[in-house]
């Protein structure tokens, strides 16, 4: 029904925003990964799935078309409804999970909370073959940017910051500057942690 909503962010929490259209508040249900991906602008645009359940309307919003496909692949799995795919899709990026189920690895689905050995198995056999024909891939790193990563998380880590929350901070920080020096990037990364 919804594509996308665009407008004014009235309020904003780590599990929803409520954005602000002609005169309507749009109460949006949205992942970690989106939430990180707002930052502080005052203007958002989310794209829309619309779940419709007996005791409720509620809007899932996703800050980019990728997530929101991998949101519509994923509970269409047997026992994955809206919730343990957003739950997901806050732990894990969307290339991650897009390649821990096209290489099968069930270990990196069973690390997020609340997802078992038969569950991540079940996402990893459904999803195998749809996440290609979505036209779904994680993205290709390169080495050096592989690299300066790895030693800033491990850097983090010791500091006793949160693997997910860490790895999504770094991404991000890497997106907007590939130059950036370990050191300078731990510094710009504790400044968001």
């Amino acid at each position: 029904m919804y594509d996308y909503i665009s407008g004014k962010v009235a309020e904003r929490n780590p599990t929803y925003v409520v954005i602000e259209n002609e005169g309507i508040g749009y109460l949006i249900q949205i992942s970690l990964n989106t939430f990180s991906a707002l930052g502080e602008s005052s203007n958002a645009k989310l794209y829309i799935h619309m779940a419709i359940r007996e005791d409720a309307h509620v809007l899932y919003g996703f800050f980019d078309q990728a997530e929101r496909s991998l949101f519509q692949l994923l509970i269409t799995v047997s026992g994955v409804g809206a919730n343990t795919a957003r739950l997901i899709l806050s732990a894990l990026s969307s290339s991650e999970t897009i390649d821990a189920i096209a290489t099968g690895n069930v270990h990196v689905l069973q690390s997020v909370k609340g997802i078992g050995g038969k569950t991540a198995q079940r996402i990893v056999v459904d999803l195998k073959d749809k996440v290609g024909k979505a036209g779904l891939s994680s993205e290709k790193i390169e080495p050096r940017y592989n690299t300066i990563k790895a030693e800033a998380l491990s850097g983090l880590l010791i500091l006793g910051f949160n693997k997910n929350a860490a790895d999504n901070v770094l991404d991000k920080l890497l997106q907007q500057d590939m130059e950036l020096t370990v050191e300078k990037l731990i510094k710009e990364a504790l400044k968001l942690l």
